[in-house]
């Protein structure tokens, strides 16, 4: 049985297409997988799927070699479990990562299902990953905060004030515990004519809003800047 590849082929087109879609909303993003890893992992899981698929029909013989084309799909789900892994990672408290490799597991379910013919799923579930990163998501930022999650802040002060402890008791005030304190003096101490500042990163756990603290801790008498950011990133 000879196999008209020209009339399967765009089940490759298909699995481009909305792995494509997503790998776009991911480099909109900016996160570690964006548009090409994305596109790459469900272009290749179809073309696996199309080979277990249509790859054996010369060597097929009824009664004789029987093969199970479900196998490659639990090796592909195996596979990119690699990728996924190195995607994560882990600093401090804080995981990272997690969400970008299930995008890229669906990504390759997607394409899997795109070369077994399964046009409709492959469809309705790109369009269910938009639904959830689109939809869900915004909802999940709106729920409270977990009073374990960590958040960070940047706090510029004029030294010798003892602005820090107004800091740190600003902080309690709002039911934020501060884990980690990193203080940065410049070296050489400031220049002519300039006032001597201190730069220091708060990573803090608490259920309250971060803004509403960085706004408050902003209108202390001595702060010059404030800037609320990612725990990562901060402590680097």
């Amino acid at each position: 049985m000879s196999v008209d590849e020209l009339n399967i082929v765009w089940r490759l087109g298909l699995a481009l297409v909305l792995s494509s879609a997503i790998g776009l909303e991911r480099e909109l993003s900016q996160k570690s997988a964006g548009l090409r890893t994305y596109t790459l992992v469900g272009l290749g899981s179809a073309l696996f799927m199309i080979i277990s698929k249509y790859g054996f029909f010369d060597v097929l013989e009824p009664g004789t070699v029987v093969l199970d084309p479900s196998r490659v799909a639990a090796q592909i789900v195996s596979g990119i479990g690699f990728i996924g892994a190195g995607l994560i990672f882990v600093r401090r408290d804080s995981v990272r990562g997690l969400t970008t490799a299930a995008g890229v597991w669906l990504t390759a379910a997607i394409g899997a299902a795109c070369g077994a013919s399964l046009p409709l799923l492959a469809l309705a579930t790109t369009v269910a990953y938009f639904v959830v990163v689109f939809a869900i998501s915004p909802l999940a930022r709106r729920l409270p905060a977990s009073p374990y999650a960590p958040s960070a802040l940047r706090v510029v002060y004029e030294d010798g004030r003892g602005i820090l402890r107004r800091v740190l008791a600003a902080c309690t005030a709002r039911d934020f515990k501060v884990a980690d304190v990193d203080v940065d003096r410049p070296e050489g101490g400031p220049h002519e004519g300039q006032t001597a500042s201190v730069t220091v990163a708060l990573e803090v756990h608490g259920p309250g809003s971060v803004a509403a603290l960085a706004a408050e801790l902003g209108e202390i008498e001595g702060v010059l800047a404030v800037a609320a950011g990612d725990v990562n990133e901060m402590f680097d």
